[in-house]
Parts: C-alpha cells; sequence; structure tokens
C-alpha cells in the first residue's frame, strides 16, 4: 500500500511511516498540508492518506475538502489518525470522504498499522 501520511509531530510521524514500512508499506511523509499537496502535485498515485486533524495553517477536514476539489478523479482513500475524537470531527471527517477515523490514544502504533489494514481490506 502506498501511504501519505501527514502530521505536524515529527516524532509521531516518524514512528508511524516505521511501523507502516516495517509492515512493507511504502510511506511518504509530510509535516502539514501544504507540502502533502505539494506532493500530491508531482505523484497523486497513492493509495491512501493518512491524516492528523488539528495541523497548522489547513487541518485534515480542509486538505481532505481540497485534494477532493484539486483531484476528483483520485482513487485515494482518507483515514484520520488523530487525538481528536468527538462525535463532530468524526462527522466532519466522514462527510469529506473519510473511511476511517482512527483516536491515536487508544492504539500503539502496530495497532494502527492493524486497524489501516482492515479498513484498506474492507473497501476492496
Amino acid at each position: 500500500m502506498k501511504i501519505l501520511l501527514v502530521d505536524d509531530d515529527t516524532f509521531l510521524r516518524d514512528m508511524y511511516a516505521i511501523k507502516f514500512i516495517e509492515c512493507g508499506h511504502d510511506v511518504t511523509s509530510a509535516p502539514h498540508a501544504a507540502e502533502a499537496l505539494r506532493l500530491l502535485e508531482t505523484s497523486d498515485d497513492f493509495d491512501l492518506l493518512l491524516v492528523d486533524m488539528i495541523m497548522p495553517g489547513m487541518t485534515g477536514v480542509e486538505l481532505m475538502s481540497e485534494i477532493r476539489q484539486v483531484l476528483p478523479a483520485t482513487k485515494m482513500k482518507f483515514i484520520v489518525l488523530s487525538n481528536q475524537g468527538q462525535d463532530q470531527d468524526v462527522d466532519e471527517a466522514t462527510a469529506v470522504g473519510a473511511i476511517g477515523y482512527i483516536i491515536k490514544a487508544q492504539s500503539v502504533p502496530s495497532e494502527v498499522v492493524k486497524k489501516v489494514e482492515e479498513i484498506m481490506g474492507n473497501i476492496k
């Protein structure tokens, strides 16, 4: 699976990237939405956008909405990985196309990988 991982927390971004790579996935990381959009200008062949909700400049919901506008034909799926877990947060993410919502504090990184693989496996 080719993943674009967007999170402003360097430690968490690197930790999740390592876990996904250890499980055989191809991971490209971005520290914020603007960098993710720049990466998508050169290559939009990602299977998955794994995105945090709260980031400087643009939220995860805003990033997903922007991607839908600039790449309307993308086959990339969206999963939120965040500590924001209120019903409103989940509803907003789902409304812009998120197929999954994982709370960071409720899962260790290896469990996050398994949950993402399950979600992605269920849509194929």
